[in-house]
């Protein structure tokens, strides 16, 4: 995994400070990926006392967290210093909101939490990695915590994910985003690990999450709740 982490900390170290600007082209249905997707959720849920935001980057998920638990202690965690540079910047004079640069993989924060979120970072590991942190959060929650992933995901079947990755690529090309910021994002798709959305329920729920539902999804994009 060192190697991979290298690849990983290198490709988005390289576009930190790009990243903000150019996230809602690469995501078609960033309205509804994030902020209204956010929005229900925390209608539903009391605030949190701490989250933790795993592969945080510049802190775009956290951001729209914010807006709805204010009140709430963050924890932004990722690997590239760069990426928690520009989180830090957003947050700058906010108080409830701190960052650790680390792994998680290997090591969740050694505080108390009962959320964790995550925005399209999971689907860089593998499948038995994903098990591996899935059963962390789970150990490391409290009863009835919840876990949020925000990620990208493959249709399972090779027709469907030649549909969902060619039409994803046509919308990007007419999107404003340059010849660079394409050959950029096919770099970084090269370390892509997607699992379907059916597969990664199934190891939410063999990991004894209690509920496990998908609440959002546009092909490539997906939201999935786990409680425990």
């Amino acid at each position: 995994m060192t190697g991979g982490k290298m690849d990983i900390e290198k490709q988005f170290n390289l576009i930190a400070e790009e990243y903000d600007s150019n996230r809602r082209k690469f995501i078609p249905c960033f309205d509804d990926f994030y902020k209204n997707t956010t929005e229900f959720i925390a209608s539903n849920i009391e605030e949190p006392k701490q989250i933790v935001d795993l592969g945080a980057g510049t802190g775009l998920l956290t951001y729209f967290w914010y807006q709805q638990c204010p009140d709430s202690k963050y924890m932004l965690v990722d690997i590239a210093d760069e990426m928690l540079n520009v989180a830090q910047k957003r947050f700058d004079g906010i108080e409830n909101i701190s960052y650790q640069t680390e792994n998680y993989i290997y090591k969740l924060p050694d505080i108390i939490f009962d959320m964790v979120i995550s925005a399209l970072s999971i689907h860089h590991l593998e499948n038995e990695d994903k098990k591996k942190l899935f059963s962390k959060i789970y150990d490391s929650l409290p009863h009835g915590g919840l876990f949020i992933n925000y990620d990208q995901f493959c249709a399972g079947q090779p027709k469907m994910n030649h549909w969902f990755n060619s039409f994803w690529e046509s919308q990007l090309a007419g999107s404003g985003l340059t010849d660079k910021d394409i050959e950029l994002w096919k770099e970084r798709r090269k370390l892509d690990r997607e699992c379907t959305v059916w597969q990664e329920e199934n190891m939410l729920k063999e990991c004894r999450f209690k509920i496990v539902k998908c609440v959002y999804s546009c092909q490539k994009f997906s939201v999935i709740v786990a409680i425990k």
